[in-house]
């Protein structure tokens, strides 16, 4: 989660005014999932159709807010990850033939050496070469859980299946990943 992450009272406060038209409660809401939403988006598309998008699905959240319940007891963050995976999958239906890797996932800290940013360069491109080669779901599981920092609830409710389906799709995932990793470091080191 990130750091300035609201309480749940303070959440169900925040969607209930930006519910009644509060602009400045919804702008506290896009303030507190901006960055998760934004790192989510970015993994998944180029980063010039990631920014624009992450515009539309906040659009989208705001036109769709009157639909949100707390009593549907789907975290409010959920809700909005699947807001966020509908609209990357839009974006792929009308986009069709660029690739999905960004490369400005670099740390810039690693950048201040040749080596340093070598590494994590081919670092980045060996997990996400072997994230390519998993299942839609598992790469799905993986991205929601690590690069989206969702808990195992949101992550159940955004591909609606049970927290325990989401842990052992998350095992599953993680031991594939794996295998796919294992030859590909062998290589490197």
């Amino acid at each position: 989660m990130i750091l300035d992450q609201p309480s749940e009272q303070e959440l169900q406060n925040c969607v209930h005014r930006a519910q009644n038209g509060d602009t400045s409660a919804f702008e506290q809401l896009y303030k507190a999932f901006f960055a998760q939403v934004y790192r989510y988006t970015v993994f998944r598309l180029p980063q010039d159709v990631a920014e624009d998008t992450v515009a539309d699905i906040f659009v989208k959240v705001w036109e769709k807010l009157h639909t949100y319940s707390f009593k549907k007891n789907i975290p409010f963050s959920a809700w909005l990850f699947r807001i966020a995976r509908h609209a990357i999958i839009d974006v792929y239906r009308a986009r069709r033939g660029f690739e999905e890797l960004p490369e400005t996932l670099i740390d810039p800290d690693t950048l201040n050496t040749p080596q340093g940013y070598f590494a994590e360069r081919e670092t980045f491109y060996l997990v996400r070469r072997a994230l390519d080669k998993l299942p839609y779901r598992y790469r799905e599981v993986l991205i929601l859980s690590f690069i989206a920092d969702l808990s195992h609830k949101e992550v159940a409710k955004v591909l609606r299946i049970t927290e325990g389906g989401v842990r052992v799709l998350k095992l599953r995932a993680l031991r594939k990943l794996e295998q796919h990793l294992s030859p590909e470091l062998s290589q490197i080191s």
